[in-house]
């Protein structure tokens, strides 16, 4: 599932982009989102990606396997800015849908998904190749996997704030989002292990950098209405 961007200044100050996934250029099925540096919360329906705060790597998938442990998509870290596998949409669970352009509370679970090959991050009691700690894959089909790809959002106030730095619980195994630096040869040679670690530390904080922010409209008549005719994402 492949994202492309055209973006045009709207009369607010705030950029306006569409997205299309499959195509090469605009057309009527393409999704209009909006990018506003006045937003300073993550929303749902966001494609964002996520920066380890202590190790400087953006949390990264593409189609390359484990060659051990469970086989499944690797999920790595990557010190390059520009790298479009490196994008992740923010959805809701199967059981709690998250309406687009809603901040994402503190508390609030989650799932992310990998914006081109459309699996989710998700873990297991798997070990990790490199450390041996909780491997952290990427999971399902075009968004949809099972519960290991929920993610609780840990912040210290209301909302995930889009300077805060916050930790990825994930609830079926009491893990965190983690990296300790541990770096890979071929065939992803300089990509850092990405996995979880049962106790938060310095390792485990991540913070929204580079993305498309949703950000909900407001009907003629005061009350909130999102932008898209389907609004779980």
């Amino acid at each position: 599932m492949q994202l492309h961007l055209w973006a045009a200044r709207g009369a607010s100050g705030c950029t306006n982009l569409t997205a299309v996934t499959d195509v090469t250029k605009p057309s009527e099925s393409s999704q209009k989102l909006s990018e506003c540096t006045e937003l300073n919360f993550v929303t749902c329906g966001s494609v964002v990606k996520l920066l380890n705060v202590k190790h400087n790597v953006r949390l990264h998938s593409h189609d390359v396997r484990y060659g051990s442990g469970s086989g499944q998509q690797s999920v790595t870290g990557v010190s390059a800015v520009e790298d479009s596998n490196s994008y992740w949409s923010v959805r809701g669970t199967s059981d709690a849908l998250c309406h687009r352009g809603t901040p994402v509370k503190c508390g609030q679970t989650i799932r992310l998904t990998h914006v081109n090959t459309g699996r989710n991050l998700h873990s297991h009691y798997f070990a990790s190749p490199l450390s041996s700690n909780q491997e952290v894959s990427a999971f399902g089909e075009e968004g949809e996997g099972d519960h290991l790809d929920e993610w609780t959002v840990q912040c210290g106030g209301a909302v995930w704030k889009r300077e805060e730095a916050v930790r990825f619980h994930h609830r079926a195994t009491d893990a965190l989002l983690s990296v300790t630096g541990e770096q890979y040869g071929r065939p992803i040679h300089g990509q850092t292990e990405v996995h979880a670690m049962s106790s938060p530390s310095q390792h485990s904080l991540w913070k929204a950098m580079e993305g498309i922010f949703m950000k909900p409209s407001e009907s003629p008549a005061g009350s909130r209405e999102y932008s898209h005719p389907h609004t779980e994402f």
